[in-house]
């Protein structure tokens, strides 16, 4: 070691005895209490790489087991998506606006390339990913016209195990592949290496670990990253992972523990007598009692019966459930209903307020994450697609891209937790001026030109058909008098 190191170790072991001698941060001491504490210093993507092939796989075992954790991902995913995020077009023209929507409709049934769900269910299975695995990849499949798509395009969706996260390694041209995502020399995303089959894929006969490269154009990862410099995703579950494994472990102890308890209804004590344990029948070869529910045996001689009385799980067995709940469902950022189903506990007031930050951190995640990564590309893409294939005529359209891309993306409108008290609420404001009617009709997941058009239609239909419904009679005009005849003419 070279004195500039010696020196810098003596410097490092001065300043941490100054910091300790004058109190400094607590959690940066190496005090009794905080001996055990050594946390790593690796970088988010070495721990990754480490142990996120392990924690996925464990998410997944989890929710395919544990009744907790699958209400947690399915209750996750509803919130997120729904019915789905839908586009509102910001075209102004309303006719050119509507053949958008229209096309886009249509376009939705047939998005899935394996053909199982339409775009808003593909929507719904990606937050589904993202909540296990903390990633999903999309590959863009453009068709043929042949194929009869009124787009021709598709896409693909591909789970985080498909990109091998112990890829890594130095091209000749330059380029670096970091766990399975290939970078060009100025940190650019140029390429995806994905593996051809699933690696825990034995029904599927291709060669395991055979990987293809896929332009970085043709894929959208969609990924909510957690550090600075992260490039592959950490399952939600991650926090949760030991507590939930735990606690589940504890229920089928305890419930198997109940059940034997059960079984034994009493316990015939004889006197002493020689005969064999190790044989199934007693020493007058007659059967030994038998472990059935209730099942009673006449007694002989000198033979006693004591009634079993095994020990409850005690008082402190559902408190201690609900304590653990709260830490998991604190972990996986849901209310304690929603991931344990119970609303024994819930009110009006706590289960507004578990409402209002879960909607809170939804719609960060719904912006961010699902509109930002997912659907604007999309979007983006299916647009270029439409044109350049003739199924939508915009004038201009490679000058004016940007006009046309235009978009508000919708999310499912929120179910009410009192309806009459959130409504009149929502009648004051927009009375009062503190929001507008679009406002509150794009947070209840619709478009509000479309919502107007629809509304006036609706009228001149009752109109027409002389239908009142919520509103005052139309005013019957007064009958014109009648045109007194024309004068005599005079002699």
């Amino acid at each position: 070691m070279g004195v500039w190191q010696q020196w810098r170790q003596r410097l490092g072991r001065q300043v941490l005895r100054v910091g300790a001698m004058v109190g400094g941060f607590e959690g940066g001491l190496s005090s009794r209490r905080l001996k055990m504490f050594q946390a790593s210093r690796a970088h988010v993507n070495t721990l990754i790489q480490a142990a996120g092939a392990d924690m996925t796989a464990r998410a997944r075992y989890l929710i395919r087991n544990n009744g907790y954790a699958a209400n947690a991902v399915e209750s996750w995913a509803g919130n997120a998506v729904g019915t789905g995020i839908k586009p509102s077009s910001g075209i102004a023209d309303a006719v050119l606006k509507d053949r958008v929507q229209r096309l886009w409709l249509r376009w939705t049934d047939e998005s899935d390339a394996e053909g199982l769900t339409d775009f808003y269910g593909q929507q719904r299975r990606a937050a589904r990913e993202l909540f296990i695995a903390g990633e999903v990849f999309f590959r863009i499949r453009p068709r043929r016209p042949e194929d009869g798509l009124s787009v021709p395009l598709q896409l693909q969706m591909l789970p985080a195990e498909m990109l091998p996260l112990n890829h890594n390694q130095l091209l000749e041209n330059g380029h670096r592949i970091r766990q399975g995502i290939e970078f060009d020399r100025i940190g650019r995303r140029v390429a995806y290496h994905f593996l051809r089959r699933h690696p825990g894929d034995i029904t599927d006969p291709g060669l395991a670990g055979e990987t293809v490269r896929v332009p970085a154009e043709s894929v959208l990862h969609i990924v909510d990253p957690v550090d600075a410099g992260q490039l592959r995703g950490v399952s939600r579950f991650s926090p949760a992972l030991v507590k939930l494994f735990l606690l589940d472990q504890y229920d089928d102890a305890e419930l198997d523990r109940k059940k034997v308890a059960a079984m034994f209804v009493g316990f015939v004590r004889r006197p002493e007598r020689d005969f064999d344990n190790s044989n199934e029948t007693d020493d007058r070869g007659e059967p030994l009692l038998p472990l059935e529910p209730g099942q009673l045996q006449i007694l002989d001689d000198g033979e006693d019966i004591t009634f079993s009385n095994p020990a409850d799980v005690g008082g402190n067995y559902e408190s201690f459930q609900y304590r653990t709940l709260l830490q998991v469902a604190a972990a996986l950022g849901l209310p304690y209903a929603n991931l344990s189903a119970d609303m024994l506990k819930a009110n009006y007031s706590n289960t507004r307020a578990a409402l209002l930050e879960f909607r809170r951190r939804i719609e960060a995640f719904q912006h961010s994450v699902l509109v930002f990564q997912l659907c604007r590309a999309v979007w983006a893409r299916w647009m270029d697609t439409a044109v350049l294939s003739g199924a939508l005529e915009l004038p201009d359209y490679e000058q004016r891209r940007a006009d046309y891309l235009d978009c508000s993306w919708l999310p499912p409108r929120w179910d009410w937790v009192d309806p009459l008290k959130d409504i009149r609420a929502e009648i004051n404001a927009i009375e009062a001026g503190l929001k507008s009617r679009t406002q509150a009709i794009a947070e209840r997941g619709f478009d509000a030109a479309m919502v107007d058009a629809e509304i006036a239609a609706d009228h001149r239909r009752e109109d027409s058909l002389g239908l009142r419904f919520g509103r005052e009679p139309a005013p019957v005009p007064a009958p014109t008098p009648a045109q007194a005849p024309p004068p005599a003419p005079s002699n």
